[in-house]
């Protein structure tokens, strides 16, 4: 299994970014794929989740402002960020439950 995360960067407090998670190594639409964050200090914590058919979940911290969605065409899953918070600040990790995990994408959004 490999889950390659890309789409990380700099952007001010109110901005867009948009993650990107590219699967491999198993049979991706049959599977609910998940992204999590780490902050310096934290627990890493559940950020959205999307199953084979496409239900999403979110934590509350950022819900009507992150969109999640899969592309099995392209084995991609990805996350919409929009109106960026300082709060989101983290490292953002793409996960295939339980406990395969990509590298991590760094999200920084300063005030």
């Amino acid at each position: 299994v490999q889950l390659q995360a890309f789409g990380g960067g700099l952007v001010q407090a109110g901005g867009s970014l948009r993650l990107s998670c590219a699967a491999s190594g198993f049979i991706f639409r049959f599977n609910r794929m998940a992204w999590y964050r780490q902050a310096p200090g934290n627990q890493r914590e559940l950020v959205a989740g999307i199953t084979s058919g496409g239900t999403t979940n979110y934590v509350d911290s950022v819900k009507g402002r992150f969109t999640i969605s899969r592309d099995n065409a392209k084995n991609t899953v990805n996350l919409q960020m929009n109106s960026l918070k300082p709060e989101d600040t983290a490292i953002y990790y793409c996960n295939r439950p339980p406990n395969d995990w990509g590298q991590g994408t760094l999200v920084t959004s300063p005030a």
